[in-house]
């Protein structure tokens, strides 16, 4: 019950602060990774270009980034 409350508390200084313990994490999600022409070379990965989609890097792992 005491761990209960005090979670309460803790989210609730939280909320009262601007910083809610949800939008934090989803705002961090929602950005995707990016990275250069440079950086993609280094690792191994490919260029390709998307049309109207811009360029991505396909990484070894099979994992896709936007080029910036």
């Amino acid at each position: 019950m005491r761990i209960r409350r005090t979670l309460g508390l803790i989210l609730a200084a939280a909320t009262l602060a601007g910083t809610g313990a949800v939008g934090a994490v989803a705002a961090q999600a929602a950005s995707s990774p990016t990275i250069t022409r440079e950086e993609c070379a280094a690792a191994g990965g490919q260029v390709k270009s998307i049309p109207y989609g811009g360029d991505t890097c396909t990484l070894p792992d099979g994992t896709n980034q936007r080029i910036t």
